[in-house]
């Protein structure tokens, strides 16, 4: 069964984006709203090699892109030549004709609540896709007398309960016990900090040059409320003003106990699906792998270089992008290599590993006055030897080349 994973990332860049067509202010995955973004989508295979990318502006829809991108792998541009690409980029893609999409076995796209929505899903259904999405919904179900055990390991376990709509679509209530313990983290989180900004709120009302005036209080408490949602409708917050009401002289809060929403169940979160044949504990390991392209954001990101771009020109910018995913395939290359031999460590701890392995110079002078010189690699350490025999790599690589340097010529010997 061929899975194909679909997301979304963008990334910002150092400058004011007049010269790049595709930069615009948008929600920053970073947090850096102060400057302009470009978007990247990224469609991977079940083995997470990139299949499709494309760069939209950093404005743009998440949900509007799939289309684009699902036809794109339906209908791949012919080896050498230009695709429909707005951005230009993969022009002289050089793909191979077996990477075409075969519309008797239709890909299961997987893809967050992000980009499922429903009228992607409805574009899914008519073109006869099979898929897995997050849902959007809020109420969710869970009946632990119907649950089956999906995993089981250190980490805790996931249990599944399905649920077969009469639209023919199944929906898979799941409950993972390490999803529990940290949303209830989140929101022990989130109760400490809004105790912590009511108790500096009301130290003030006692200090000079601290917000004081009833009115302003009580619209603080509101944006508190509004900042801590999570954890502030468990509050119970009252006021005490002065003889003129301008002034609010106390501030006193209490955590009251509410009934729980019945549809709010911690650690659940809901699938939707249309591959009907497929039982609880496949549908959700196909789900998580859409973690790898979550992973693969993260290592573009940070280890990859991608992010910041300081380029302006706009095929500067999709080149320097471009470039990171090139990249990106032969390292996951690598990975997929080591993990076969039990090797699971990320790319950063393989590059520092490796890294002390290196080709070196040593320069003497002979007796005739001749310059000497002698390349070679040095002999890997004990770590660096586990990963060359993973990989079927030489423990020397490259040649012993020695060099002699005379006044009248140069000899090089092997």
């Amino acid at each position: 069964e061929t899975i194909t994973l679909f997301d979304l990332t963008n990334t910002f860049f150092e400058g004011t984006g007049k010269l790049n067509t595709l930069a615009a202010y948008g929600r920053s995955k970073e947090k850096r709203t102060d400057c302009p973004l470009v978007t990247l989508a990224l469609v991977l295979d079940s083995s997470g090699f990139s299949r499709r990318s494309r760069i939209f502006p950093g404005n743009v829809s998440e949900p509007g892109t799939l289309q684009q991108m699902i036809e794109n792998l339906r209908s791949p541009a012919e080896p050498g030549k230009q695709q429909d690409n707005d951005t230009g980029e993969q022009a002289n893609t050089g793909e191979l004709p077996q990477q075409a999409m075969d519309l008797r076995t239709l890909p299961t796209i997987v893809m967050d609540a992000g980009i499922a929505s429903q009228e992607n899903i409805d574009w899914l259904q008519e073109q006869g896709y099979p898929y897995i999405v997050v849902s959007r919904k809020h109420h969710l179900e869970f009946d632990e007398e119907k649950a089956v055990i999906v995993k089981e390991g250190k980490n805790g376990t996931v249990r599944a309960v399905r649920v077969e709509r009469d639209d023919g679509e199944i929906e898979l209530y799941c409950h993972s016990e390490q999803r529990e313990a940290k949303d209830r983290a989140i929101k022990e989180r989130f109760s400490k900090r809004f105790e912590q900004a009511l108790d500096s709120l009301a130290e003030g009302l006692n200090k000079p040059r601290r917000l004081k005036s009833a009115k302003k209080v009580c619209e603080k408490i509101g944006r508190l409320r509004q900042k801590y949602a999570l954890a502030s409708k468990y509050y119970e917050i009252t006021t005490e003003t002065d003889d003129k009401g301008e002034k609010t002289i106390a501030l006193h809060y209490n955590r009251i106990e509410r009934e729980e929403d019945p549809g709010a169940h911690p650690g659940v979160y809901c699938l939707r699906t249309n591959q009907s044949k497929w039982d609880e504990a496949q549908l959700w390991r196909t789900y998580t792998m859409l973690t790898d392209l979550e992973a693969v954001f993260r290592s573009l990101k940070s280890e990859l270089g991608m992010r910041p771009v300081y380029h302006q020109k706009t095929h500067r910018v999709e080149g320097h992008i471009f470039i990171t995913l090139l990249a990106y395939n032969l390292v996951h290359q690598i990975r997929l290599g080591l993990k076969d031999k039990g090797i699971n460590d990320s790319w950063e701890t393989i590059r520092t590993a490796l890294s002390t392995q290196m080709r070196m110079t040593a320069t003497m002078r002979g007796k005739e006055g001749e310059q000497i010189h002698v390349r070679k690699s040095g002999y890997p350490n004990a770590s660096q030897q586990v990963l060359l025999r993973a990989l079927e790599l030489p423990w020397n690589p490259g040649k012993t080349v020695k060099t002699i340097v005379t006044q009248k010529n140069t000899k090089v010997a092997p």
